[in-house]
């Protein structure tokens, strides 16, 4: 395997330096990177496949390149939202904008008897009591717990619709 391994490599330097020599100055800069990026990634595929590099790392490093591209890559950003938001449009009726403003209007949404019925305390109750009852209801409705997400964003905008009037 070794030996293998070595005719290869000396036949990938052979056809490297041959090619060399033709290539015009501004060529070789291109030519030196592109070289480096292979033979990189010819080194760290030869060391996870030997066990000497860990899968993660490998996939980090094999990224790394990729991030001479992330100028260009952020340039479409605004592209790609609107893209996203027509989809979104498309889908359900409303525009990307819109869904932002909804976002806000869906914690203002809960009333306050609401949000007492959902943590089951009664109106006008203390800091302390709607805290407990979120505790209380958030251990056994967690979706960590075997409960749903849902469950527990309701608990959450609950308390935080009740502790509006005492933190403000």
């Amino acid at each position: 395997m070794q030996w293998i391994l070595g005719i290869a490599l000396a036949a990938a330097v052979f056809v490297i330096l041959k090619q060399w020599g033709a290539l015009t100055p501004e060529k070789k800069k291109s030519a030196a990177w592109k070289t480096a990026l292979v033979v990189g990634g010819a080194l760290l595929l030869f060391m996870v496949l030997t066990g000497r590099v860990h899968v993660l790392t490998a996939a980090v490093a094999a990224v790394l390149p990729l991030l001479r591209k992330l100028p260009a890559l952020i340039h479409h950003i605004p592209t790609f939202r609107r893209f996203m938001g027509a989809s979104g449009a498309r889908g359900d009726g409303h525009s990307h904008g819109t869904n932002g403003g909804n976002e806000n209007d869906r914690s203002d949404a809960m009333s306050e008897s609401e949000a007492c019925d959902v943590l089951g305390v009664q109106p006008g109750c203390s800091e302390s009591e709607i805290v407990a009852a979120h505790r209380r209801l958030i251990q056994k409705l967690h979706p960590d717990r075997g409960g749903n997400d849902y469950l527990a964003a309701k608990i959450n905008e609950a308390k935080a619709t009740l502790l509006k009037k005492y933190r403000a």
